[in-house]
């Protein structure tokens, strides 16, 4: 990676991925964000473009949470993608973690896996081996993954969720906070509890 990131985002997911980049040594080359109300973040002024006018030999990352907003934005940029991770995270060699991807603090990432493209893996999260991570899928904090998961594209894992191994969550799925799931989850389902249980689908990517 070049030492020079460009973030499109200024939200609080925004904050954590400064911070990596800084302990990383990464210059921040700029901030974007189309929120008119936003001027600073941290120690960082703001910038206001509409994406069509940013300079495609940037890097980006995308430090905005919401998965189907980071899937809109890669489709209408044409540009390099950087990623971002944690010095305290554990990568292990044989493990994959794809462009756009954030890695935060004292994640955990086991061997055969492969995490995909403008994810969060968020902080304190565990993966285990022979994982599957499609892209712009969330890992909230604290989240566990056993062995020989496959989380497909879109979908969120709240706070503190656990899921058993050989369990297939879903594309843009969302499984709430603490759930333990036990089973696979189908595509768009929302699952709460221990065990996970579905209680609606949502109707588009959220």
């Amino acid at each position: 990676m070049d030492n020079k990131v460009t973030l499109y985002g200024a939200s609080g997911h925004g904050k954590v991925i400064i911070d990596i980049l800084e302990s990383m040594g990464v210059e921040i080359d700029c901030i974007l964000d189309d929120n008119p109300n936003l001027h600073r973040i941290l120690n960082y002024s703001i910038a206001k473009p509409a994406v069509k006018d940013v300079e495609y030999n940037r890097q980006v990352i995308f430090s905005i949470g919401n998965n189907a907003v980071r899937k809109m934005l890669s489709e209408k940029m044409n540009c390099t993608f950087a990623k971002a991770i944690h010095q305290s995270a554990i990568i292990s060699a044989h493990s994959e973690v794809r462009e756009g991807t954030v890695v935060m603090a004292g994640v955990i990432i086991n061997p055969d896996t492969v995490v995909g493209k403008h994810c969060i893996i968020n902080t304190g999260a565990v993966v285990e081996h022979d994982c599957v991570i499609a892209d712009f899928v969330h890992l909230s904090p604290n989240v566990s993954l056993a062995g020989n998961v496959h989380v497909m594209e879109g979908a969120h894992i709240g706070i503190g969720a656990s899921v058993i191994q050989g369990v297939r969550i879903g594309k843009w799925a969302t499984i709430g906070a603490g759930a333990v799931i036990l089973k696979d989850v189908p595509d768009y389902a929302v699952v709460v509890g221990n065990p996970g249980k579905i209680i609606k689908y949502n109707t588009k990517n959220e």
